[in-house]
């Protein structure tokens, strides 16, 4: 990760139009998913300074994994339960979980299926698995570049990340229709000035608030319609059977 996006990360978070957006999205989605027992362990992985913590807290107990130690700061009140290193095979909690979380976190991770599958082995039988990732390549800017990312997904390609580590995917679909031409037109302006890349900013009050409801009257309207573009991708899924090299 850029050692500027990390230092802008708490407040891009809480505040930025599109983190918002995204939070609300996942809540409104735990909460038709919730069991009628709840969940009775959630990890959020790459889960930063635990700042999804406090909304995850009410489907369930939340730990978490992380491997920037300089995201993790150590006042946080929820510092004990967040594990500071790589999400690999070293990774080894004493339990499983019911609900787990990737979001934003399988495009940085050059061996993605490894640790999808790794992932799928912390999840109980009958738990869930939520995942958010960057959708069509065609959409790649310096954002990408800045946040070492390897690959953005689509549908198709996400189900083969899926089959190979096991997951069986239940919901898909892509999610922030409206920036698919503005992400175009940023990449090809990018491209043919050679602009370097920039930290993410949180955009004036006025703006940043106009494009938040946008998203969100989206989410309501056109993204259970399972458009097929989107500039992120949503999957749902519980554990399958991988498949075999």
């Amino acid at each position: 990760m850029d050692p500027k996006y990390g230092e802008r990360y708490r407040e891009l978070f809480e505040k930025h139009w599109w983190w918002r957006a995204r939070t609300r999205l996942i809540i409104d989605v735990l909460r038709r998913l919730q069991p009628a027992q709840g969940w009775k362990g959630i990890l959020d992985i790459g889960c930063g300074d635990g700042l999804f913590f406090p909304e995850l807290s009410q489907f369930g107990e939340v730990d978490g994994v992380e491997p920037f130690a300089e995201l993790v700061s150590p006042r946080n009140p929820y510092r004990t339960r967040i594990q500071i290193c790589p999400f690999d095979e070293s990774f080894r909690p004493a339990k499983r979980y019911s609900l787990i979380l990737m979001l934003d976190v399988l495009e940085h991770l050059e061996d993605a299926v490894g640790a999808l599958r790794h992932a799928l082995e912390l999840l109980e039988p009958d738990g869930r698995f939520v995942a958010t990732v960057p959708a069509f390549m065609a959409l790649w800017t310096n954002h990408d570049v800045m946040n070492h990312h390897f690959i953005r997904y689509t549908k198709s390609s996400f189900r083969q990340l899926a089959r190979r580590a096991g997951l069986r995917i239940q919901e898909e679909r892509y999610l922030y229709h409206w920036t698919c031409p503005v992400k175009l037109g940023i990449g090809f302006r990018e491209r043919l000035f050679r602009l370097d890349a920039k930290p993410a900013q949180v955009p004036a009050r006025s703006v940043n608030e106009l494009l938040f409801w946008m998203s969100r009257l989206e989410q309501k309207t056109l993204t259970p319609l399972s458009l097929p573009f989107g500039s992120s991708l949503m999957v749902v899924g519980t554990k399958g059977e991988a498949e075999r090299p």
